[in-house]
């Protein structure tokens, strides 16, 4: 089996991280990128993709490439897959973290809660079936699906307290998918079991983005280690399930909260 260390490796492996150029994906990409994977990022704006992974390549990390797909459309999904296989021979890391949020507020338009399902329920099907049936064909791969607290926990209105900008309910769509991917995470697990093709989810807590002060000051009373997640919190989870140090992990679900989820 080799040294624990080497086990954490990524060398000769192939990663797609959709929402990539966004603020929690280039965590990701950085990290996949680090232990020795070639990384794809993608999302709806090349231009964003391209910018971040060349300023990544000039930076070192030269296996890092931008491209584009929409994860509404099925056949997009399935031209991506087909670009990376001609390009890479094969992907064997997808990190599901691609999501829209037209919703804001809980008396939104319906027709947001509907477009909003395009991406994040069917469309995160669709992308996930594509790319694991390609896993099964070639006898394994691990999909790491980015879900949050708000999937596994009720809305905290607490938090939004003397916040205008913010709806103290929360956005309904958010809450119904990510608690959706969840669950889909073990569906999928069993699926994909049989051909060594692991499949995890990680429930994410708050990512600090200069959020106003009062809102920083009661997240940080609600979770144990007092803050909010930095730029770098993600990266060893992700190294983790996506290396064959989780060999024998599949259908998890892993909260990175600071142990909000735990009070």
């Amino acid at each position: 089996m080799g040294n624990i260390i080497d086990r954490f490796r990524l060398d000769g492996k192939v990663a797609l991280v959709t929402g990539g150029s966004g603020y929690y994906g280039k965590q990701m990409v950085i990290a996949l990128a680090e232990a020795g994977a070639t990384v794809c990022c993608a999302s709806r704006s090349l231009e964003n993709c391209k910018k971040f992974t060349d300023e990544l390549n000039e930076k070192g990390l030269t296996k890092v490439y931008a491209d584009c797909y929409d994860q509404s459309d099925e056949e997009s999904i399935k031209a991506l897959l087909a670009r990376m296989i001609e390009r890479d021979g094969r992907v064997d890391i997808l990190v599901n973290n691609s999501v829209l949020r037209p919703m804001h507020e809980y008396d939104d338009p319906l027709e947001n809660f509907a477009k909003s399902m395009e991406v994040n329920a069917t469309g995160l099907f669709a992308i996930t079936r594509a790319f694991g049936d390609h896993m099964e064909k070639m006898g394994g791969g691990s999909i790491i699906n980015i879900g949050s607290y708000m999937g596994i926990c009720g809305s905290n209105p607490y938090l939004y307290e003397d916040d205008p900008s913010m709806d103290a309910v929360g956005s309904p769509d958010y809450f119904f998918h990510k608690g959706g991917m969840v669950n889909l995470t073990r569906l999928c697990a069993a699926r994909y079991g049989h051909a060594n093709v692991r499949v995890n989810c990680l429930n994410l807590g708050g990512l600090f983005n200069h959020q106003p002060e009062g809102f920083l000051e009661r997240y940080a009373k609600m979770n144990y280690l007092g803050r909010m997640a930095n730029e770098t919190d993600i990266q060893g989870a992700i190294i983790f399930f996506a290396s064959e140090a989780s060999s024998y992990i599949t259908g998890m679900s892993l909260n990175i909260d600071g142990g909000y989820t735990a009070r």
